[in-house]
């Protein structure tokens, strides 16, 4: 008598492609409000308009930052995609899909970095080069004192901005004291200026692009099993669903779009930021530019600031704003968050602010200024850039940011904000 061999088992997904659990599956997606027709029409005709206008003042280089800065408000607002909830999420539940979504975005982009800045290539006669920052004092404190307002505030750099364009109110606060708090760091340049620290350390400068490019992949492999390991001990509640549609066709043009897709799309965009400028993606030295700009039309003098006599800085300031590079990517992104936020019938206006929450959304702003010019640069031009260029500085700025995410949160309910709870149905 012959026995039969055992039947074969089905072949277990990797590990790293199961889904980490959560205490309860996730609601399913109400659908989708009718279109906002006014706001789509207005974003929509100042979108064309100010296109027309870069493009034929100042040239096709401008032109297709301003183009770039419209797809990456897209991009932002259907996904959602999130550093100020990525954190939160993590720290308060153990919830890491967002943060899980940022190695996503950070290891394509260093892919495509490696390649443009490896390769020596950039359009318009761009030199593209990596984006890296000193380790030191500025650093430490900047990251942790922008992760607090992050969490006062109710968004990141890149967040208050597409949040902007989509008609939140609360945050057009956190928008000012932004532009406020970079403002006053740019004046007190003096005051924080020599800070010690450490000169830059870039992975390519050691071991190439190719090695800078594989430690990179592997310490973001080692982010996301360590967040999928806190996951499973933690059993945290899943993350809440946006309004959606039930198409694909549909869901990529009125939203929403998976957190993958948005990471994706991100990192390509801020690729061509890259090729056509030379420099990474950045926002926060616009909002110092804005500010200043301001303080000259009211009559005060910041060409005389010691942060404006810096080589670099010098020519932003001097120079029209609908020409930097920053300013055109951020007015961008508000106005792209705009038109898809009426293409999903989201867009609004927010009315009836508590005074704790107002509070909060401008301190949180001015923290997040000041931070960022102390750290140089925010969530996306110091952790995103930073990150995809192999520099220490990028890993640094995020590991500060989680310990002042933690910091923030200990601060939100004194404004009456709440946090994420083990026992919530989502977070």
């Amino acid at each position: 008598m012959t026995t039969a061999p055992p039947a074969a088992t089905p072949r277990a997904l990797p590990a790293l492609l199961v889904p980490s659990p959560t205490s309860s599956p996730r609601p399913q997606a109400p659908g989708l409000p009718p279109v906002r027709r006014t706001p789509l029409v207005v974003s929509g005709l100042l979108a064309t308009a100010l296109t027309a206008y870069v493009w034929s003042v100042h040239g096709a280089k401008p032109g297709v930052l301003l183009l770039l800065g419209l797809g990456l408000g897209v991009a932002l607002f259907h996904s959602r995609f999130g550093f100020t909830s990525a954190w939160r999420q993590f720290i308060a539940v153990g919830n890491g899909a967002g943060l899980r979504a940022h190695t996503l975005l950070l290891g394509t982009t260093a892919t495509l970095f490696a390649l443009i800045i490896g390769t020596s290539t950039g359009l318009f006669g761009a030199q593209p080069a990596p984006s890296a920052g000193p380790i030191g004092a500025g650093l430490a404190v900047g990251s942790v004192l922008f992760a607090v307002g992050m969490q006062l505030g109710g968004a990141c750099a890149s967040g208050t901005l597409f949040a902007v364009g989509s008609g939140q109110t609360s945050v057009l606060l956190t928008l000012g004291g932004f532009i406020g708090g970079a403002t006053l760091a740019a004046w007190q340049f003096d005051l924080w200026k020599d800070l010690p620290a450490w000169e830059p350390v870039i992975l390519s400068d050691h071991i190439g692009w190719f090695g800078s490019w594989a430690v990179t992949i592997a310490a973001l492999l080692l982010v996301v099993l360590a967040t999928r390991l806190v996951q499973a001990r933690r059993n945290p509640p899943p993350l809440g669903a946006v309004p959606s549609a039930r198409t694909a066709a549909v869901r990529a043009i009125r939203g929403s779009w998976p957190l993958a897709a948005g990471a994706l799309a991100l990192a390509l965009l801020g690729a061509g930021v890259l090729l056509v400028s030379g420099g990474a993606w950045g926002i926060t030295s616009a909002f110092s530019l804005w500010g200043s700009e301001l303080v000259g039309a009211l009559g005060g003098h910041p060409e005389n600031w010691a942060w404006w006599k810096q080589p670099g800085n010098a020519d932003a300031l001097a120079g029209p704003v609908l020409a930097d590079k920053n300013s055109l990517t951020d007015i961008g992104i508000m106005i792209g968050a705009g038109m898809a936020a009426a293409l999903g019938g989201t867009w609004a206006l927010h009315r009836g602010i508590p005074w704790r929450t107002a509070v909060a959304s401008a301190l949180g702003g001015v923290l997040m200024g000041i931070g960022a010019r102390l750290a140089g640069g925010c969530n996306i031009g110091a952790y995103l850039a930073g990150i995809a260029s192999g520099s220490l500085s990028g890993w640094m700025w995020g590991l500060f940011a989680l310990a002042g995410t933690w910091l923030g949160l200990k601060l939100r309910p004194l404004f009456g904000l709440g946090n994420p709870k083990p026992g919530d149905g989502v977070c």
